[in-house]
């Protein structure tokens, strides 16, 4: 009988040089795994992606499937992001939707992360592997403020380090390691008692919410409401430009001070005005 009491949540995001690397990862994956497993690479809108999903299968005994919008979440399964869908996680369900994209990207990495951190918090174990950019940046700083676990695969192994590198500068992960090595601190960290869900900061909840929303309007609404969308979009460009502020100067450990703590406190602030602002144009216009 299909087990659909899922309480772990593995998500994977990679760019790049990602459908090998996540083929490989995949490889060391163990039936026994207590976890869901979800995957966005960056692939065009043209790309096959049962092509890519049969080149995983072949390397993992898990069952890969292609995400579709109101699948229930089962344990022991990889869902693969379709191309130019955002795949989104609700409790025990999965959302597909054709929407803004996010970092120029659809499917987005990010997208995935937040919305996983959103609705399963500290039982979200986020991996970023070879890509270029930042991508995965923020959605994997969403799962580590929300007691998440972090783990990259190693920039010297990956065929493309950016993504990974960003990640290290950004926040303090748990676990750095090869594509091998992997299959084994999941299967170790999911081997333990079964996460339960607690309560999900403010901050994650909100660009969560903000996430879903931006995702889930179609490009055929921002058409009709240009000025709106152009709005919107600058918005969460600047939240984005601020957000990376922040963290840079969280972890500048070089140096603490009064004035840092205070423009960290400053600009978190004026943060959670931007996204609220946000949230309420989306609401005035429905």
């Amino acid at each position: 009988m299909d087990n659909y009491d899922v309480k772990n949540i593995i998500t994977i995001g990679a760019s790049a040089g990602g459908i090998s690397a996540v083929s490989e990862l995949a490889s060391g994956l163990k039936l026994e795994l207590d976890a869901a497993v979800f995957v966005v690479i960056h692939i065009s809108k043209n790309s096959l992606v049962e092509i890519i999903r049969q080149q995983i299968q072949k390397r993992t005994s898990l069952k890969c499937v292609v995400a579709a919008d109101g699948d229930r979440i089962k344990k022991n399964v990889i869902y693969l992001a379709p191309p130019d869908r955002h795949m989104m996680l609700e409790k025990g369900k999965i959302l597909v939707e054709k929407g803004a994209y996010d970092s120029h990207w659809r499917p987005s990495i990010d997208v995935l992360f937040r919305s996983a951190a959103a609705t399963y918090d500290s039982c979200v174990t986020g991996i970023i592997l070879t890509g270029l950019l930042d991508d995965g940046t923020s959605g994997m700083t969403a799962v580590k403020r929300s007691g998440g676990v972090c783990i990259i695969q190693d920039p010297e192994e990956a065929e493309f380090p950016d993504m990974p590198q960003n990640v290290l500068k950004a926040i303090k992960v748990d676990f750095k390691a090869p594509l091998y090595e992997i299959g084994y601190i999941l299967s170790d960290l999911h081997s333990r008692k079964p996460c339960e869900v607690g309560t999900v900061p403010d901050e994650v909840k909100l660009e969560a919410e903000i996430t879903k929303r931006l995702s889930s309007e179609t490009t055929e609404n921002f058409s009709q409401v240009d000025q709106s969308k152009e709005l919107e979009e600058s918005l969460w460009i600047a939240i984005r430009m601020m957000e990376e502020r922040r963290n840079l100067l969280e972890n500048m450990t070089s140096y603490n001070d009064a004035g840092r703590n205070e423009r960290i406190f400053q600009l978190g602030k004026h943060l959670n005005r931007l996204k609220r602002l946000l949230l309420e144009l989306g609401a005035n216009k429905n």
